[in-house]
Formats: C-alpha cells, sequence, structure tokens
C-alpha cells in the first residue's frame, strides 16, 4: 500500500502547488536482537526499500546528539519523512471541490437508516445515497450501535509533546536530523517517536505512541495520574537519549487514536448492509495510507474488486464481534 501512497501523494503535492511531504529518513533504534527491529529490517529488505543498518559506532558519528549508553544500533530508511497534515487536508478538501464534490463541516450525524437508499441525519439537513462510509474515527461505535454492531475499538487520549532545542536547529531538518522510532529504550512498554524540530520553530515533537483510555466528548476534561506518568516517561527519554533538548515540555498538546486490538484497520461492508462501508481503527498510523485507504472504500463502496488483499481488514477477525441485532 505505501508505495502507491507515495505515489498520490506526489501526484497531489504537483496538483496543489503546494509542499506536502519532506523526506527525512526514518531512524529505527533498538537492541540489535530486537526481534521487532529484525522483522522491519526484514520487510524493508523484501520490498526492496533502501535502507542503512548503522552500529553503535556508526550512530554515534552520524547523529552525535542521540546519546545510546546500551550499545543500541539504527536502521536508517531513507524514504521515510513528514507528511504536512493540515497543508495535506487543505489539498485533499479543495482537489474534491474542485472534482465537484461537496465538503459538509460541522454536521453532526445524528440518525443512519438503512436501506437500497441510506438516509443521513444530521443536525442539519437530511442525505441520501446508494451507499455511505463511515470514517468516524473514535465515534464510529456511536454511529454503529444502532445499526445492529459494535467494534472492538479502544479511544486513546495521547499527549503530543514538543520540547525546546538547546540550541535552536540542532535536532532540525536543516541539520539532516531524521524521523525517529524508539524500540524498547528506557524500559518504556511503548515505542517513542520523534520529528525533527519544524513545527514549531526551535522545538522538537517527541511523543509516546500510547496513551489514556478517553472518551471522545472528554477529551478535554483534566489531566489524569496516568497521563502524567506518560510525560515523564517521556522525559527520562529525553534527559537520557536526547541530550541536546530540555528534558520537560515546553508545548502540550492531545490528539486521540482509535486502535483495534491487533492495531491493524478495519476496511470492510457491514455484515448486514453490503450497501454501507466501515474504515475505522486507524491506531495512530493511518494518516499517511489515508489516498489507498480512500480509494479502498470507495471501490467497496462501488462493489468494485479492489487490488489488495483485505482479509488482514475484516471485521471477522474478530471472534465475538458484538452483533445483537443483526
Amino acid at each position: 500500500m505505501m508505495d502507491e501512497c507515495y505515489q498520490i501523494w506526489a501526484q497531489l503535492e504537483q496538483e496543489s502547488g503546494t509542499q506536502l511531504h519532506r523526506q527525512t529518513g526514518l531512524l529505527l533504534l533498538g537492541r540489535k536482537e530486537n526481534p521487532e527491529l529484525k522483522t522491519i529490517q526484514a520487510t524493508l529488505s523484501r520490498q526492496g526499500v533502501e535502507h542503512q543498518c548503522l552500529s553503535s559506532e556508526e550512530l554515534k558519528q552520524r547523529f552525535p546528539n542521540i546519546r545510546l549508553p546500551r550499545g543500541e544500533v539504527g536502521l536508517l530508511d531513507k524514504s521515510g519523512g513528514v507528511l504536512y497534515a493540515d497543508k495535506a487536508l487543505r489539498a485533499l478538501q479543495d482537489a474534491i471541490r474542485q472534482m465537484g464534490g461537496i465538503v459538509h463541516d460541522g454536521e453532526k450525524v445524528v440518525e443512519i437508516k438503512p436501506g437500497p437508499l441510506v438516509s443521513v441525519k444530521t443536525t442539519s439537513k437530511s442525505y441520501q445515497a446508494k451507499s455511505l462510509v463511515i470514517t468516524a474515527g473514535p465515534w464510529t461505535n456511536q454511529l454503529l450501535r444502532p445499526l445492529g454492531i459494535e467494534l472492538p475499538l479502544q479511544t486513546l487520549r495521547i499527549n503530543v509533546c514538543y520540547w525546546r532545542e538547546k540550541v535552536p536547529g540542532s535536532y532540525g531538518v536543516s541539520q539532516a536530523f531524521p524521523c525517529f522510532l524508539g524500540l524498547g529504550l528506557s524500559l518504556a512498554p511503548h515505542h517513542i517517536y520523534g520529528l525533527p524540530s519544524r513545527e514549531y520553530p526551535g522545538l522538537m515533537k517527541v511523543c509516546y505512541h500510547h496513551g489514556n483510555n478517553a472518551e471522545p466528548e472528554e477529551r478535554d476534561c483534566p489531566t489524569a495520574f496516568s497521563d502524567i506518568q506518560d510525560v515523564q516517561i517521556l522525559s527520562r527519554f529525553v534527559r537520557d537519549h536526547l541530550p541536546d533538548l530540555h528534558p520537560e515540555p515546553a508545548i502540550m498538546e492531545h490528539c486521540m487514536y482509535t486502535n483495534t486490538p491487533d492495531e491493524h484497520f478495519i476496511l470492510d461492508r457491514h455484515p448486514k448492509y453490503d450497501n454501507i462501508v466501515i474504515g475505522a481503527g486507524f491506531s495512530g498510523h493511518g494518516f499517511k495510507l489515508s489516498p489507498v485507504v480512500g480509494k479502498i472504500l470507495c471501490e467497496l463502496s462501488m462493489k468494485l474488486t479492489t487490488h489488495y488483499d483485505l482479509t488482514p481488514f475484516q471485521m471477522s477477525r474478530f471472534p465475538g464481534l458484538g452483533k445483537a441485532h443483526l
């Protein structure tokens, strides 16, 4: 999927005349024996993706502002980079309008009625269509329960932390600093990742790829103790591994993940109403794949043959899926 996504993002970039992507490389960090690191390296080799294995000494020479005291190694995926999400969304919406589509913002869906023509009632008006695609993120199950199913989705509130550089630009794209993903560093039970400084000048984004259970309507509620624990994990990581950052977050924002148990997407038709298509559970790594995901959901809604094996994304892979009304 990723190969086609690169092509579509590049096409959209050209058509919009806006830079949407910056290739920085993705540096994976971990112990040499880390099984996940080995799996990723094997996948890159099998797919013919250009990459480079870096010993602990090579890492020190190439990235002196990363400290790895336990002799960790690196795997540099040279194709990795950063998507500028706000610009990408704007470009996609502009493309929809140019092709005759209509974007209705700020309308909450209050009711979906299945049938040969699906009816959707919002806070503003009602719509009818031959098919419907539901991609409602953490609100997915609120829309699906009246339709007789409930997916095993977990909504997480994620702390998005930015850390001030001691010397502005030292972790920036101008210094060829890559995105990174830490696998099992600082005894963290989940991944820690970072993006080179650019979004906020002089600040580097370093985040914990996990969070705490949250209700989407209460995502801005006061910080829970477990939120503080996540930030403490990040502070220790920054102190131990990124010595040229101040080890207290300068800015902390929030986002939401909607996770499936296996952290793979759900791309499937409703088991009873085959003109209702569901895309859900993108588990914090769906945005970069959205051009191909959108294409697949379109093909499912039009009952066309897709070019991908969708077995790994079918909801039937989850035993005991709630179907109280089917």
